[in-house]
């Protein structure tokens, strides 16, 4: 089924957007963030009020997940005043013929795929105390492997930040750990209802407790279907 041209304007901190409303199947629709296709200033300035929330922890090191937690990781760095970062990469290269491996399965992919951790930079990792950070927490999939992976090489995560959560499903998955995650913002996915139209699905909907989430709205501009 053809899901018509829709976009939901979201609230990420002090700023708000349009994304696309993009099917996953007949049924569910999520509204996309490419954090790239919002320019520099977007990203710096969200990034900026992200490391706020996480300059508390005392974070030695960043890391994200590539490819649309790159831009983010940077800022993130760059605002906490640190000068190094860490990248788990989902794409097999030559320097990671040896990389430390963990699966995760992404809502956007549908495809198994594995996180690779550079084994040559287990040092700069081990013993610190990192920030994870990504633009948007779905499933908790991704940041569930990245969680494992960074305890297997030893090193301490103590906060995890993001753009913006979406739904609930991750809370799930992350389970005590979700006490960790800062967002700006949170989005909802989308399901058609018993007359074929598109609404949000907050999946329980409410902030758990500890979750430091900024005052969100939302609204949607969905085509008939």
């Amino acid at each position: 089924m053809v899901i018509a041209a829709g976009t939901y304007r979201a609230t990420v901190g002090s700023q708000q957007i349009d994304l696309p409303l993009i099917p996953i199947t007949g049924e569910l629709a999520i509204a996309l963030l490419i954090t790239v296709d919002h320019g520099v200033r977007f990203v710096e300035l969200a990034a900026t009020e992200l490391a706020l929330l996480l300059e508390p922890y005392e974070i030695d090191l960043v890391v994200s997940v590539a490819t649309m937690g790159i831009p983010l990781a940077i800022e993130v760095t760059r605002a906490l005043g640190l000068d190094d970062y860490l990248i788990l990469q989902k794409t097999p290269k030559l320097h990671l013929r040896d990389a430390i491996t963990e699966p995760v399965k992404s809502i956007t992919t549908g495809a198994q795929q594995r996180l690779l951790f550079d084994a040559a930079r287990v040092d700069v990792v081990k013993g610190k105390r990192v920030g994870l950070v990504d633009d948007v927490i779905s499933t908790g999939a991704s940041m569930r492997a990245a969680l494992n992976l960074l305890h297997r090489v030893g090193a301490e995560p103590v906060a995890i930040g993001t753009l913006v959560t979406e739904a609930a499903t991750w809370r799930r998955e992350l389970g005590d750990t979700v006490e960790l995650v800062h967002a700006l913002g949170a989005i909802p996915v989308f399901r058609r209802d018993a007359s074929g139209v598109l609404v949000e699905d907050w999946d329980g909907g409410g902030e758990p407790d500890g979750l430091a989430i900024a005052p969100v709205s939302g609204t949607a501009t969905v085509g008939e279907p």
